[in-house]
């Protein structure tokens, strides 16, 4: 008997455990239930994908490219010598991208830049699902427009693989940041990870989705 109501006490902790650990992520998904669906993702659903099955000559709709993952990356030399800098940008970019940025650290030491392993160097966060298409919604119709002289984005930064990568010099280009708050200008990169076969079909689903891509032939 004793030993069976030890069992039941070691039990109960990591059935707790298990049901907390558990909670934030139900908790997400039921918020994502809740929310009416990104005005973005219901016109790719609707007319999208119909499109891009006819343009790229598809026999299935399953073939159809779609967006995978955002990943918003700010890289940070200065937080070697200033720790408040990690602070700012992980503020800057959840204020963007309405989700808790994390900081990335440095997987080893290099002594000529007085780097230490395991070192904060850069913000990072990773947009799926509903937070992903408000995020690509915001950036093509509001945040890129605002760029000066703007004449689209360049067709090069693709992989190979469908995925694109998107260098920003500015994040003041966002609503969500204050210009007379900010103690910096700092740029970031947006990588588009997609399901696209080649770079052919990922330019065409970003295309779709509104990215402007910069006429060929223009500098």
């Amino acid at each position: 008997m004793a030993d069976e109501e030890k069992q039941e006490k070691v039990k109960k902790p990591r059935a707790e455990r298990a049901a907390k650990g558990s909670a934030p992520k139900k908790k997400e998904q039921l918020a994502d239930k809740a929310r009416p669906p990104a005005r973005l993702w219901a016109r790719y659903r609707t007319e999208l994908v119909p499109q891009l099955k006819k343009d790229l000559n598809l026999k299935s709709v399953s073939q159809v490219p779609r967006l995978e993952k955002v990943v918003i990356n700010m890289g940070l030399g200065e937080a070697i010598t200033n720790n408040k800098v990690l602070e700012i940008a992980v503020d800057e970019l959840s204020a963007i991208t309405g989700q808790k940025a994390v900081v990335t650290k440095s997987k080893k030491a290099i002594s000529n830049f007085k780097l230490r392993e395991n070192m904060g160097i850069g913000a990072m966060v990773t947009l799926r699902r509903a937070h992903m298409w408000e995020f690509v919604d915001r950036l093509v119709s509001i945040a890129l427009p605002r760029l000066r002289d703007f004449k689209g984005v360049s067709e090069k930064a693709f992989d190979g693989r469908g995925n694109y990568t998107l260098g920003l010099k500015e994040q003041i280009i966002f609503p969500e940041i204050e210009y007379d708050r900010i103690d910096k200008v700092r740029g970031m990169n947006i990588c588009f990870v997609t399901t696209a076969e080649n770079d052919e079909q990922g330019r065409a689903l970003l295309a779709a989705l509104g990215v402007p891509f910069r006429k060929r032939g223009e500098a």
